[in-house]
Formats: structure tokens, C-alpha cells, sequence
């Protein structure tokens, strides 16, 4: 029987190969395929240039999505005739002289870009500095020309055009004009973003001629937080800055500042997130899992919160020389980055009270227009619902016992205040045994019963387990697990948090953990399932909320079971009790699954709806 050849390399030669030094040209092209992935990440370089020479406002014009044309103009400090050749030679900078890597302040400090740039395109700097003339250097695909005289008034202007000429198998791999335009268009908002006080204008000239602008922002005047909610409402829309909680938290040398949105403010995915260390745009896999961790007890797994975030701090304490295009960072204390971020959210979340996003009441204005061509449907012509079945929580009877789904009256300290100038109002009625329509100062509230005592139970359950901490129950047998040596050594580390949760994980030898306890709460779990779904967690978001959701998680169908159900008519005084409580208990304008609790109208909306303005 004939055997098939075994697979030989084709790079396989039968003599030793050579070593050979590349020329500089090889070697830039190579530097500029790290550096400039793609147009968008060409305008991230210069303009992040344009920032560290001080400019108070750029303008960056493309065509064809940045593949023809690039150009960033700026009125920084500008660089000096003699200084243009060495500024298009490689590892040439003056951000850094070398001498620490770690006390970085500034965008740039590799050298790279210019270089990188005039090695796959035609690039062109024009530049004056104060007291000299202005100047023109030009780099086409390696090669670079001679120092010219120029005409400009101030600061520098660089133009890349063709890009990739020189390495045309790159721009197979470019996607559409549109889709490299709108990767720009994100580039310089993320900058826009870190520098409220520098003007950007993005425009775009394909075609030919002036071209229209497709972004502008002006500088911002004000303190820090003034001018970043003025730019972060010109960027990410005026619902955003309106529904947005201011955030300034410190912990041991690391300062968070920023505003991240309301839990009944969030979107369909992570595309409204934006993280910056030392003012410099990341897209870190530790920080956004920080930016998760810090809402998931309040947005389902398919909802996603909205927030521009700067974490600042003594640039030793942070390497931002970990990845070529420096949109990764590494944290000497990682745990105290993301432990900063948690508590900072959840610090202002708390503050918030019961406060619910203003689109909210936008929406609910608008659904009381029926769509063109729709047949009005009566209250009295809808199918009477279903009645709910009965749902049992195992292991959790005698927590149903305590919450017997009715509204106590609470004692909160408060002003001699009329209940309707509170800021939930007072109960006038009940609508369909579901809903608690209140008066307030200027206005109505309607209150979805059910959903907001859901929180309120489930808010007391969550303080209650904090105060006396979870309860472990002992396995007969240890659950033993094997798993590599690296990942038992990354589990261990992480023994004392889990045992505040009720697991107690101890090492079994080489590459094993034997869980002894696990949280009585759960009743009867896997535990093996749990100690890997923490392992593939940690790998995945270097951080793990396992253990602490699925605790979570019952305590939210305890509170479910316990709450006010839909369809039980309530007294005047439990209605009002409900509002008092939900007025001093934090997170309560969403449920458990990030939904609004209640709906504000104000009484010009209510006008509005009936024609009276």
C-alpha cells in the first residue's frame, strides 16, 4: 500500500539560509505596517502629533476615505527648517530624550510616524516655527527631498497622499470609502473627546474643491467638567449630557474623572463606551470589563452602558509601551485601576437615587401617538391577561416568608413637606391594579408597582447580605478540579474574595483546587461548572462575576416572588409608602433589569398632548 509524502515546507532549503541586514526602505515598510494599519490610524498619528506641539485647533481634510489624501493642519509651535529632515528620519523625536520609558507625558515618543508614513505614501510637511521662515520637506516611499522655502503664517501642515502606494497588496485589505471614513470620523471624536479645549474640524474633500465638513467642534470654555459635558454633548448628543452622572473618585494616586449615563440610559451594544488613561484613547480589555462589572447589577446581559471615562495618574505607574498603535495600557496595580473604576461608578449610581433617564418620558410621549393607520384599541377590548403561575424559589422559603409581597410603611426622616411637592408626588390612584399615577409639583408620575417594589426588596436582600455576609455550606466530598498549573496559580489568587461569597477553594496539588464550601444560596450546584465558567471569565475579562451574579441572580427572583404583584389593589397609604421608599433608596428608577421603574410628565407635556400651548 503506497504511503502519501509528508507535508514539506515550502520555505525549506537544503542549505542554511542566510543572514542579511535589511535595507532602511524594507525596514520602514515593515515599522509602518505595525504603526498604520489603516487611513484612520495615519490621522491618529498626526493629529495626536499636532497635540504634542500645543495646537489650539486642527483641521484634518481626507478624500476617498484617507486613501488619496490626508491633511492636518495645525498652529502649534511648528518645526524648525533644520530639525524637518530630522524629524522624517526614524527613532527621531523630542518628546523623550531615552533616558525613562515609564515618565511618559506626552501622545508620541517613538518616532515612528512620520517616517512610517513617508515610507508607504507621499508625504509632505510644511512648517514655521516663531522667528523663522516657513519650510517644506517632502518623504515619497522612502525617499526623501531636499528643504525648500515655503509659504505659511504659523504652526505645520502635514499632507499624505497615495497611501500604501509604495506597498500596493495593502490596499487590498482596505475596506470602503465609507467604512474608512467613518473609522476617522470615530478617531477624531475619541481625540476630540480627551482635549475639550482644542478646536477639530474634520472635512471631506473627495471630489474635489472645499469639500463639506462632517465634524466640528469648537473649543470649550469653563472648568474641566464644563468644557468635557460641552464636548461630550456636542459628540455623543444632548440626551447623553443630560442623562449622564458626573464622576470624580481617587484611590491611592489614580484620579477618574468623566460622566457615565444613567442604567435606563444604556444601549444595544458597547459602541457608546470610551476609556482614556493620562488623556490617551485605549481600548483596554481590563477597563472595560471594570466599566461592565460596575453595572451589572443593573442592565440585563444584552443591555450596554454609555460613558466617557479618564483615568489619570503619575505616568510611571502606568506602560503605555506595550503596544505599537498605544491603544493598550498596563497598570502596575491593575487591581486598583479596575477596583477605582467600580467603586467610583457605583459610588455615583448610589448618589442618583431614584433618578431615571429623561428619555424615558420622551418615550412615553410618543407612544401615545398611535402610528398613522392604526385601529385605537380599548382597555375594555383587550384579553383579560392570563394569571401568572405560581413560581417557587427552592431553598429560599423562609426568604419569602419575611417578604410577603406588601409595602410597609417606613420611617424616613424628611422636612414637614406637603407629600405632593415630594419628588415623586402623592398617590391619587391605581389603574389596572399595576399602576400608581401620582401628583406632583409640576406634573404626574406613573409607577409601575410591581417593578419598583421588585428593586426595593431586592435592594434590602442585597444590604442584608452584605451586612452578615453569605453563608457557605460544606460538601461531603471535596469537588476536586484539574485545570493547568498557570490557571490553579490565577484561581488561588482570587481564594479570599471568592470565600466572601461563600466559595472555599484550596490547592490540591500540582494543577488541582479542591472546592470544600460553596454558597448555600445556591442550593445544589455544580460546582466543578462553576470553578471553570470562573476560569474562562478570568481569560476573558481578567476579572470574574461568576459567583457574585448567580448569588445575585436569586436574590433577584426572591425579590421578584416578594414584591407588590401586578393585579393587587393597593391602599392609599401603601402607595404612598411605596413612593416615600423608592425616593430614599438608591438605583430605584430601574428594576433589576435596567427598565424605568416610573415615568415623569410634566404638566407642559401633558398640555402639549391635548393642544393647549
Amino acid at each position: 500500500m503506497a504511503q502519501s509524502a509528508p507535508h514539506i515546507s515550502q520555505n525549506r532549503t537544503e542549505t542554511a539560509p542566510v543572514i542579511r541586514q535589511l535595507d532602511d526602505a524594507a525596514i520602514n515598510r515593515i515599522a509602518a505596517g505595525e504603526v498604520v494599519e489603516r487611513p484612520a490610524s495615519a490621522v491618529k498619528e498626526l493629529v495626536e502629533n499636532a497635540l504634542d506641539a500645543g495646537a489650539t485647533r486642527i483641521e484634518i481634510a481626507i478624500a476617498d476615505g484617507g486613501k488619496t489624501l490626508i491633511r492636518v493642519t495645525d498652529d502649534g509651535c511648528g518645526i524648525a527648517p533644520d530639525d524637518l529632515p530630522l524629524a522624517l528620519s526614524r527613532h527621531a523625536t523630542s518628546k523623550i530624550d531615552g533616558s525613562d520609558l515609564l515618565n511618559i507625558h506626552t501622545f508620541g515618543f517613538r518616532g515612528e510616524a512620520l517616517p512610517s508614513l513617508g515610507a508607504v505614501g507621499r508625504l509632505t510637511v510644511t512648517s514655521r516655527t516663531r522667528g523663522t521662515d516657513a519650510a517644506e520637506i517632502t518623504l515619497n516611499g522612502g525617499t526623501t527631498g531636499a528643504v525648500r522655502p515655503a509659504a505659511l503664517g504659523s504652526g505645520t501642515i502635514v499632507t499624505l497622499r497615495d497611501l500604501f502606494y509604495a506597498t500596493p497588496a495593502r490596499l487590498k485589505f482596505m475596506r470602503t470609502d465609507r467604512a474608512e471614513t467613518q473609522a476617522i470620523t470615530d478617531t477624531v471624536k475619541r481625540l476630540a473627546m480627551a482635549e475639550p479645549f482644542v478646536g477639530f474640524t474634520l472635512r471631506d474633500t473627495s471630489g474635489g474643491g472645499e469639500g463639506r465638513v462632517t465634524f466640528r467642534a469648537d473649543p470649550e470654555t469653563g472648568d474641566l467638567f464644563d468644557a468635557l459635558h460641552g464636548r461630550l454633548a456636542r459628540i455623543l448628543g444632548n440626551d447623553f449630557a443630560e442623562n449622564a452622572l458626573r464622576i470624580d473618585a481617587t484611590r491611592e494616586g489614580l484620579h477618574m474623572t468623566g460622566y457615565a449615563a444613567l442604567p435606563t440610559y444604556s444601549r444595544g451594544s458597547s459602541v457608546a463606551q470610551y476609556l482614556f488613561v493620562n488623556g490617551r484613547p485605549v481600548r483596554d480589555k481590563m477597563l472595560y470589563g471594570a466599566l461592565r462589572a460596575a453595572y451589572h447589577d443593573f442592565l440585563s446581559r444584552d443591555r450596554h452602558p454609555a460613558a466617557a471615562l479618564f483615568v489619570d495618574c503619575d505616568p510611571t505607574l502606568v506602560d503605555v509601551n506595550v503596544h505599537p498603535a498605544k491603544s493598550e495600557v498596563r497598570f502596575r496595580d491593575p487591581g486598583l485601576a479596575r477596583g477605582l473604576i467600580v467603586s467610583g461608578l457605583r459610588h455615583a449610581l448610589a448618589e442618583a437615587g431614584h433618578r431615571a433617564s429623561t428619555t424615558v418620558a420622551g418615550a412615553t410621549l410618543g407612544a401615545f401617538r398611535p402610528a398613522p393607520g392604526t385601529p385605537r384599541v380599548y382597555q375594555m377590548d383587550r384579553p383579560a391577561a392570563p394569571p401568572m403561575p405560581p413560581v417557587e424559589a427552592r431553598g429560599f422559603d423562609e426568604l419569602q416568608d419575611r417578604y410577603s409581597a406588601r409595602v410597609e410603611p417606613v420611617e424616613i426622616e424628611q422636612p414637614e413637606t406637603p407629600a405632593q411637592d415630594m419628588p415623586l408626588g402623592a398617590a391619587r390612584a391605581q389603574v389596572h391594579e399595576n399602576y400608581i399615577i401620582a401628583q406632583t409639583a409640576d406634573g404626574m408620575v406613573i409607577v409601575d408597582q410591581h417593578a419598583a417594589h421588585e428593586r426595593l426588596v431586592y435592594e434590602k436582600l442585597k444590604r442584608q447580605m452584605a451586612e452578615s455576609g453569605v453563608a457557605s455550606q460544606a460538601l461531603l466530598i471535596p469537588e476536586i478540579v484539574e485545570m493547568s498549573e498557570a490557571d490553579a496559580t490565577r484561581l488561588m489568587e482570587l481564594a479570599e474574595g471568592l470565600a466572601t461569597l461563600g466559595l472555599t477553594i484550596e490547592r490540591f496539588g500540582p494543577g488541582t483546587v479542591a472546592v470544600r464550601e460553596t454558597p448555600a444560596i445556591l442550593g445544589q450546584v455544580d460546582a466543578r461548572a462553576m470553578v471553570l465558567d470562573i476560569l474562562d471569565e478570568l481569560a476573558d475579562q481578567d476579572d470574574s462575576l461568576t459567583v457574585r451574579a448567580r448569588i445575585e441572580a436569586i436574590l433577584s427572583r426572591v425579590a421578584c416572588h416578594g414584591s407588590v404583584r401586578s393585579g393587587r389593589r393597593m391602599q392609599a397609604e401603601e402607595m404612598n409608602a411605596l413612593l416615600r421608599e423608592m425616593e430614599a433608596t438608591p438605583h430605584s428608577g430601574q428594576c433589576n433589569h435596567g427598565r424605568p421603574t416610573y415615568v415623569e410628565l410634566k404638566l407642559a407635556d401633558i398640555e402639549r398632548l391635548f393642544g393647549r400651548t
